[in-house]
């Protein structure tokens, strides 16, 4: 029998190999024997997926593998998530993603979404090439508490501080997260955005520190 070492290394080394087999029998395996569901997903599937995004970065996968890789996580997924226990009276947060206008690129925006599904966050994602005001009209359809822009490219990324402008003049509660190549935390905290993901595999526990600080302003009455 496996250890719980071994069935999250297998998890993590099945999605970064593409083996849609071993990360469903790694998976099987993880809730007969009774392991913590969530924590292979974070620790085994997740991870692998950090370094996928790693991967790409540096230019040793490409599209194909990263859609392969993509594959076998939610291979794991389909049978971890249904084993994780839902807490009595705990509203699942919703984010709105997507990638502006004028900007065609969307796999870096593809690696943060499959992050937010791992950590079971509903997720409404718009694509790449995004007019600025849908952005506004799917917060506002959805009440998601986070909205997520990607660009990557100078010219494209001007684009997030309107959207920005919009939103914050309808729906003042809500938090905006921006990330791509050309975006600094800096430039971030310039357009008036509340949170930057530096890479895919922050952008969850980023997220999460913003939605804990969007409820205790809400509970405050501050917004």
């Amino acid at each position: 029998m496996a250890s719980k070492e071994e069935l999250l290394k297998a998890l993590s080394d099945g999605v970064v190999n593409y083996n849609e087999d071993q990360v469903r029998e790694a998976a099987q395996a993880v809730v007969d024997n009774g392991h913590d569901p969530l924590e292979a997903i974070m620790d085994g599937l997740a991870h692998g997926m950090e370094i996928v995004g790693g991967l790409y970065e540096r230019n040793e996968y490409f599209v194909p593998e990263v859609l392969m890789c993509a594959d076998a996580l939610y291979a794991g997924l389909g049978i971890l998530r249904p084993h994780v226990p839902k807490k009595e009276g705990e509203s699942k947060a919703q984010v709105v993603i997507g990638s502006v206008q004028g900007d065609v690129h969307d796999i870096g925006k593809n690696l943060v979404k499959m992050m937010f599904d791992v950590a079971g966050f509903t997720v409404h994602d718009l694509g790449r090439d995004v007019p600025l005001e849908n952005f506004v009209k799917e917060q506002l359809r959805t009440d998601a508490e986070i909205v997520a822009m990607s660009a990557m490219m100078t010219t494209t990324m001007l684009g997030m501080r309107k959207v920005i402008q919009m939103i914050k003049e309808k729906n003042p509660n809500v938090a905006i997260m921006l990330g791509g190549a050309p975006v600094t935390k800096d430039v971030a905290k310039l357009f008036g955005a509340d949170g930057y993901a530096e890479s895919a595999g922050n952008a969850v526990e980023e997220a999460i520190k913003m939605i804990a600080r969007l409820r205790e302003m809400r509970a405050a009455g501050q917004v």
